[in-house]
């Protein structure tokens, strides 16, 4: 037996992991829990009431201010560790269910949901380390200096450009409501397959605008030079608070995000892992 299939034998044992599994999926309900606060967050800006950070970080501080709050956040941590690991699995041998060009852009999703799990594991971590600096403050930092390095302007470009287009492809994702192919959608009945089809579209649509409008202010920051107007959802979000309608459009957005939020739910219980 070569090493490699031995190696691969090994992996697949640990991603069978029923601990492994149940982590993940308690891992849903905190993310779940992160967006719905994030949600409240925005609700808070759109309204014009001062609150902190307008994204996960900022919605793992309001937890983490609460009574047993720190204990939240830790286990909320684990859990969104748990799911990296899952999706590092995935990345690495999953989806076999899938065949050629399909299999490459499932593993590829799937790495790039690692890296997102692993940050916000990482963001829980700082909170419960009470590490308070904000994250909307962290990236306008990192946007000054990297403007200040040679070809800096045009990495801080090319970011808002990804995140521009992570922005569309995560409306796109709900539209065509992909998401329901990672669901056990056989185990659930009509009703509550609605209902989740109703979440998932409104939530992928809401954090892609979202996210969308933060890649475009970190475009318009590396074009105009100007480190301020990168500060990730934070900015996005009160960016659109200032538009005409803004606080209308703000919160269907952050009625949108909820309902991710309550999304996150159905896939602790349905969700393929």
């Amino acid at each position: 037996m070569s090493a490699t299939h031995t190696a691969g034998a090994s992996a697949a044992r640990a991603a069978n992991s029923k601990s492994l599994e149940l982590l993940a999926r308690a891992g849903f309900v905190g993310y779940g829990l992160v967006h719905l606060l994030f949600a409240w967050l925005a609700l808070q800006i759109a309204f014009g009431r001062p609150a902190d950070d307008g994204d996960q970080s900022g919605a793992l501080r309001t937890l983490a201010a609460q009574p047993l709050g720190t204990f939240l956040v830790a286990a909320i941590g684990v859990g969104l560790l748990a799911m990296a690991i899952w999706q590092a699995f995935e990345a690495a041998i999953g989806h076999q269910e899938y065949r050629g060009r399909e299999r490459l852009f499932e593993r590829l999703t799937s790495a790039g949901r690692t890296l997102v799990y692993f940050y916000f594991a990482w963001t829980a971590y700082q909170v419960v380390q009470q590490a308070n600096s904000s994250s909307a403050d962290k990236q306008q930092a990192l946007t000054e200096q990297l403007m200040g390095s040679s070809g800096g302007r045009l990495l801080v470009g090319l970011a808002g450009l990804g995140l521009a287009a992570l922005g569309v492809g995560l409306i796109w994702y709900g539209v065509v409501k992909r998401f329901e192919r990672h669901l056990r959608t056989g185990e659930m009945d009509h009703r509550v397959r609605t209902v989740a089809r109703r979440l998932g579209v409104a939530g992928y649509a809401a954090k892609g605008v979202a996210y969308g409008i933060a890649g475009l202010l970190l475009l318009t920051a590396a074009i105009n030079y100007d480190p301020d107007q990168s500060r990730g959802l934070d900015g996005a979000l009160h960016t659109l608070r200032e538009q005409s309608y803004g606080g209308i459009l703000l919160t269907l957005v952050a009625l949108g995000i909820g309902a991710f939020g309550v999304f996150c739910f159905v896939q602790a219980r349905y969700r393929k892992v």
